[in-house]
């Protein structure tokens, strides 16, 4: 095998782990609390990830924006930094980003995980993700806190979110399941 070769095929194989990383070995079939508040069955959710993961994202921003707004004093909306949004809200010194779980493995949303954290952190900020999900992206996951960024997933999200504001939105949540079911 020549050298050129053997530099072919170590692209291949770092590609290999890149896609076998990227790549369900099985359909995940967890339900959520958010999912369970619309009837949302996975089934109906891998019809079409990537418009429910960004619709759901945007309900599950929407959701800790207003519970923090109402119920955190030093509550504060998205901070910008030139045409940059690092976070969705800000509570006290925490610079809060919500995701509802991470899918993406781009190079340029790792770098975003990355570069935002210190960005945060230079200006006073502990930068925190609140994740609904746990099915998330492992390199993904890794950008985040390679990037300085305290990581919440799943229930620690809620109990963040309870710490912080003393409002219940898993409990919340939980009690609307079925109650506001989408229509096919």
């Amino acid at each position: 095998m020549t050298m050129t070769e053997q530099s072919l095929d170590k692209i291949l194989e770092r590609y290999q782990r890149s896609f076998s990383d990227k790549v369900y070995s099985q359909e995940n079939d967890e339900l959520d609390p958010l999912m369970n508040v619309f009837g949302l069955s996975p089934q109906l959710k891998r019809e079409n990830r990537q418009y429910w993961g960004r619709e759901l994202g945007k309900c599950w921003q929407l959701l800790v924006v207003e519970v923090c707004k109402t119920y955190c004093r030093d509550f504060q909306p998205a901070l910008k930094l030139g045409n940059d949004e690092p976070c969705d809200l800000v509570v006290g010194n925490y610079a809060i980003d919500t995701k509802y779980r991470i899918g993406s493995g781009d190079s340029g949303t790792l770098k975003k995980f990355k570069s935002y954290g210190p960005l945060l952190r230079d200006r006073g900020y502990e930068p925190v993700f609140l994740i609904l999900r746990k099915d998330n992206l492992p390199a993904a996951i890794t950008a985040c806190h390679s990037g300085n960024w305290n990581v919440y997933i799943g229930d620690e999200s809620f109990e963040f979110i309870q710490n912080l504001s003393g409002f219940d939105l898993k409990s919340f949540l939980t009690e609307r399941a079925g109650e506001f079911p989408v229509n096919r």
